[in-house]
């Protein structure tokens, strides 16, 4: 769904039945993650897309019924660590978006992570001449 220059605009929905009958509003861009909940008291959280460091979509019974997944979103966000998108529809394709979009968006930045794969380190190592 495409509203708003938003890319996808998607609810938090019951399972039962896919309704999207609460108070949650998931905005996804191509440079930010806005997550929209409540009613009376309203809170917003924005993500900036090359936070995001990996994503997992989870997808039990009931949501596989209804065409719906669960997407957990794991940042390098000093307010959230995981930001989850509950029940939402198009659940696979936001996913994809995601990861396409946050490495898109680390390349831009130029803030691409290194993993750290235990090499060891180099004070272990005893006379070792490099010629």
């Amino acid at each position: 769904m495409q509203t708003e220059g938003y890319e996808y605009v998607e609810r938090k929905r019951w399972v039962f039945f896919g309704l999207p009958w609460t108070f949650t509003v998931y905005r996804l861009k191509d440079d930010m993650l806005n997550i929209k909940k409540g009613f009376f008291k309203i809170v917003q959280d924005d993500c900036y897309m090359y936070k995001i460091v990996d994503v997992k979509l989870t997808r039990t019974l009931g949501e596989r019924i209804f065409g719906l997944g669960t997407i957990t979103c794991y940042t390098g966000d000093t307010t959230d660590k995981e930001l989850v998108l509950n029940h939402i529809k198009k659940s696979e394709e936001i996913k994809n978006y995601l990861l396409k979009t946050s490495e898109e968006a680390r390349i831009k930045r130029r803030t691409v992570n290194m993993l750290d794969i235990g090499a060891g380190d180099m004070d272990d190592i005893d006379d070792v001449s490099f010629h």
